[in-house]
C-alpha cells in the first residue's frame, strides 16, 4: 500500500493501492476491450454526465483534495470547477472530415492512452487529458502522481459510474508503475505531464513501439517589465502570476527581469505584498498560500534560496517558516543575476528571482537564454510596444499585461524543453486521433 501524507502537518492521511504489472496489465486489456465499441458509441451524453459527476463530487472531494495537495479550499473547489466546464467543452466539440481534392480527411481515435499526472493539480489536469482524449474515441488508463492519489482515484471510481466499464481504470502507485505503464504494448498514446528529466524518460520507454506523444513538461517562465511600468498598479497580478497554489504552476511566472527604472519598484512592491498575503493549512479560512505539496520539493526550494543567497541575491523577505508541514513564506529575491540556479532553473515553489537589466534587448535576450519555452509575459503602460517584445519571447504561449490567463479554446504547448504536442481547444481532440484518408475517384461527388 501506498501511504498519502498531509504536506500541512507531515502526516498520514490514508493508504491507497500501490498497483504493480499485473493491475496495469488488468487494466489495459480492460481499455483494449471497450475501445472498439467506445469508439463508434455517440459520446456526447457520457461526457456531460462526466461533467455532472465532477460538479456533485465537488463538496465532498474538494477537502480531501486541500487535505493531500496542500491548497486553500477555495482554490481545490475551483479545480472541480474548470475540470466541469473542460468535460462540458469538449463534449459540445466535433472534428467533422474535411475535403481535399479528391479525398476525404478523417480523424480517427488511437487507442488506449496511458494518462500520467502531477502533483500540483491533481483534478484539473487529470480531466484536461480525460475529456479530449474521450470526445476522440480513446479510452484511458489513468495514473495519478503518488503525492496526490487519493482524490483522483476517488474521482475515477465515480466517473466510472457513467462510463462503459473499462472506458476508464485509475492507477495508482509508484514507480516503476508508471513505465509498466508506458511500456504496455496495449497502449497507444502517453499524456504526460511533469518534468522534463522524467519526461526524456517517457520519450525513451515509448519509442521502440512509436506510441504517440504528448509531453507537458518545465516551465522557467520569464515576465519582462518595462521601463516606466505602473508597479503599484500591475503588482498584485504579477505576484500572483508566480505565487498562485504555492508557485507550484508550471506556467508561473519564475523568474523576473526588471528594466532600468522599473526594478525598484517592483521589489518593494512585491515584498510588500509577499509579507501581507496569509500563508497557513489551506482549510484554515483567510489561507491563500498553503504548503509546498511534498518533502523532495520542499527541501529544493530551501536549498535553491539558501544558494542563491550565498551567491549574493538578497533575500528582501520570506522563506522557511517554523513549525510542522512545509510551509515557506513568499520570498522575493532581489539582486538575482543569471548565473544562480534558482533563475536557470525551474524552482517550481513560492520563490521568485528579480533580476536587474540595463536595455530591453538585455532582458529579451536573457528570457530566451534557457533550453525551456513554455510561457511568458511582459508587462508595461505602453501596450503596443509590449506587444512587440512579447512577439520576441521564446514559447509556447506569451501575454502582455497578465499572466496565466487561457481560455479552453486555446492551444497550449510548449517550444524547447517544455514539451511535445498541443491541449487544449480542437488540438486537444487532434492530439488524440491521427488522420484517415478516403480518396475517390474523380467525378464521384
Amino acid at each position: 500500500m501506498l501511504a498519502v501524507e498531509n504536506p500541512a502537518n507531515g502526516q498520514r492521511i490514508t493508504t491507497v493501492p500501490d498497483a504493480g504489472p499485473a493491475d496495469v496489465d488488468k487494466a489495459v486489456r480492460a481499455a483494449v476491450g471497450a475501445w472498439p465499441a467506445w469508439r463508434v458509441t455517440d459520446r456526447h451524453a457520457a461526457l456531460m454526465s462526466c461533467a455532472a459527476v465532477v460538479e456533485e463530487a465537488a463538496p465532498v472531494l474538494a477537502p480531501v483534495l486541500t487535505e493531500e495537495q496542500g491548497k486553500p479550499l477555495r482554490e481545490a473547489e475551483a479545480e472541480f470547477t474548470r475540470a466541469a466546464a473542460r468535460f462540458r467543452y469538449f463534449a459540445g466539440l466535433r472534428i467533422e472530415p474535411r475535403v481535399v481534392g479528391q479525398a476525404e480527411v478523417h480523424r480517427r481515435p488511437l487507442g488506449p492512452v496511458a494518462a500520467i499526472t502531477p502533483w500540483n493539480f491533481p483534478v484539473q489536469l487529470a480531466v484536461a487529458k480525460l475529456a479530449p482524449a474521450f470526445a476522440a474515441g480513446n479510452t484511458v488508463v489513468l495514473k495519478p502522481s503518488p503525492h496526490t492519489p487519493l482524490t483522483t482515484l476517488h474521482l475515477g471510481r465515480m466517473l466510472a459510474e457513467v462510463l462503459p466499464p473499462g472506458v476508464l481504470t485509475v492507477l495508482t502507485g509508484q514507480d516503476p508503475l508508471g513505465e509498466h505503464l508506458v511500456t504496455h504494448p496495449g497502449i497507444r498514446k502517453i499524456n504526460f505531464t511533469g518534468s522534463v528529466a522524467t519526461g526524456k524518460h517517457v520519450a525513451a520507454a515509448a519509442a521502440p513501439d512509436l506510441k504517440r506523444l504528448t509531453l507537458e513538461l518545465g516551465g522557467n517562465d520569464p515576465a519582462i517589465i518595462l521601463p516606466g511600468a505602473d508597479t503599484a498598479l500591475l503588482a498584485e497580478k504579477l505576484f500572483w502570476s508566480a505565487f498562485a497554489n504555492c508557485g507550484q504552476i508550471c506556467m508561473a511566472i519564475k523568474r523576473v527581469y526588471a528594466v532600468g527604472s522599473a526594478y525598484d519598484g517592483v521589489v518593494e512592491a512585491l515584498a510588500a505584498l509577499a509579507t501581507e498575503v496569509v500563508v497557513g493549512d489551506g482549510r484554515t479560512p483567510g489561507t491563500r498560500i498553503g504548503p509546498v505539496n511534498n518533502r523532495p520539493q520542499y527541501d529544493r526550494v530551501i536549498g535553491l534560496t539558501e544558494e542563491a543567497r550565498s551567491d549574493g541575491a538578497r533575500l528582501v523577505t520570506g522563506g522557511r517558516l517554523d513549525g510542522p508541514g512545509y510551509f515557506f513564506a513568499p520570498a522575493i529575491l532581489a539582486e538575482a543575476h543569471d548565473g544562480m540556479r534558482v533563475v536557470t532553473e525551474e524552482q517550481f515553489g513560492p520563490v521568485l528571482p528579480i533580476v536587474r537589466c540595463s536595455t530591453v534587448d538585455e532582458a529579451v535576450g536573457l528570457a530566451n537564454a534557457t533550453k525551456f519555452g513554455l510561457c511568458g509575459s511582459v508587462w508595461g503602460t505602453d501596450e503596443e510596444h509590449a506587444a512587440d517584445v512579447a512577439m520576441r519571447l521564446e514559447g509556447g504561449t506569451v501575454w502582455v499585461n497578465e499572466h496565466l490567463a487561457m481560455s479552453l479554446d486555446e492551444p497550449f504547448a510548449g517550444s524547447k524543453w517544455s514539451g511535445l504536442g498541443v491541449s487544449g481547444g480542437v488540438w486537444g481532440i487532434e492530439g488524440n486521433t491521427e488522420p484517415f484518408v478516403v480518396h475517390r475517384p474523380a467525378g464521384a461527388r
